[in-house]
């Protein structure tokens, strides 16, 4: 079938909108029309290349829409189903998804090929040319096929146009403050960075219990918005945050430090411990730059303050079971959702989308396709 999708050929290039060639499902492969798809930083990662992934390559890895045929051995997900994409495949069977790590599913050693995991070639083309897909999904496109390891069904009562910010950036978020940093009631958190993730670590501290949320960031507006999410202090800076935490908390500091930054600094990892309590925690959730091997901190107040830097991928979560769960908090109001989509795009404005998010003008601008 034709559809239409957006693709990145060079790095620091713009996305160019293409018509391409998409073959049906193979086995164990579903054919999804997607109605929508979150505009995650990650994305903007193959763009810079911090983020080595092959090229040509379909972007998109945050997405929603419904089930127009499935493959041979598909039993489980039907044609007219609901479904939201999780950026991590999960098999159900490895040691991490037995063990309850599926965000760490071994079918993520694929997610750098973009090419089917059953048999490691293409089902999207372009005059041709196999092109590749962020993720094993593609979700900027009108429609792309995927591994059923990548679908959770969901109910058809959520908006797919929000229920596709839980294919990362909600559950990323969320769950680096619910399970990566273990936020306890009556913590103080500092969550560094309010994008698509942070807001959503906000989201998490506060639904976890505590008593301080401080949103760090140099964009008023983003400040602003982390007020509505749960934040009940912003900084501008971690410099400016430090002396803040230190009068809140009687110079005790954070319980736990989120860095939710669009751009990991090794550079400010220092800081972030500075900002730290004893026995507190610093989560790393942000993309690094994959060729950056350093970072900037005292290993001895490390030692001394028996801190902990952790790493946190899709929030350390388990998407399966975490994704109906927080549509559940959702549909009780105790999750906003809605307020996290600041502008909607259509497939040919993706690079005006990315543009508002470079220019700090958008918590998540979403994509939606008729």
């Amino acid at each position: 079938m034709k559809t239409k999708a957006a693709i990145l050929w060079e790095l620091n290039k713009p996305w160019s909108v293409e018509e391409i060639d998409l073959d049906p499902p193979g086995p164990g492969e579903v054919l999804v029309k997607m109605s929508a798809s979150g505009m995650c930083h990650s994305d903007e990662h193959l763009v810079t290349g911090d983020l080595p992934f092959a090229l040509p390559i379909i972007g998109g890895h945050e997405g929603a829409g419904v089930v127009e045929q499935v493959g041979e051995g598909v039993s489980w997900l039907a044609p007219g189903d609901h479904v939201v994409f999780g950026f991590i495949p999960s098999c159900g069977r490895c040691p991490s998804c037995s063990t309850g790590h599926s965000n760490l599913c071994d079918l993520g050693a694929y997610l750098g090929t973009g090419r089917q995991i059953a048999d490691q070639t293409a089902r999207h083309h372009y005059q041709g040319q196999d092109v590749g897909i962020m993720c094993l999904l593609g979700t900027f496109a009108h429609h792309t096929v995927v591994n059923e390891a990548s679908c959770i069904k969901i109910e058809k009562d959520v908006p797919l146009d929000k229920a596709c910010l839980l294919g990362c950036g909600v559950v990323t978020g969320w769950g680096s403050s619910v399970y990566a940093a273990d936020v306890q009631p009556g913590d103080t958190v500092c969550v560094v960075g309010i994008g698509g993730i942070g807001a959503n670590a906000v989201q998490g501290a506060k639904l976890a219990g505590a008593k301080r949320v401080i949103a760090i960031d140099p964009v008023e507006f983003k400040r602003e918005k982390a007020m509505q999410f749960g934040a009940t202090h912003t900084a501008a800076s971690m410099t400016e945050a430090a002396d803040l935490v230190r009068d809140i908390t009687w110079g005790t500091m954070a319980n736990k430090v989120i860095m939710t930054m669009g751009v990991g600094s090794g550079a400010v990892i220092g800081e972030a411990l500075a900002l730290t309590a004893k026995r507190g925690r610093v989560v790393v959730t942000n993309i690094h730059p994959a060729m950056e091997f350093s970072a900037n901190m005292s290993l001895l107040d490390l030692t001394l303050m028996e801190k902990q830097v952790v790493g946190s991928l899709f929030g350390s979560g388990n998407p399966r079971a975490d994704i109906p769960k927080l549509l559940g908090l959702y549909r009780e109001g105790q999750l906003d959702l809605d307020g996290l989509v600041t502008k909607t795009y259509s497939l040919d404005g993706v690079n005006d989308g990315y543009d508002d998010m470079r220019s700090g003008k958008n918590i998540r601008g979403v994509l939606v396709y008729n």
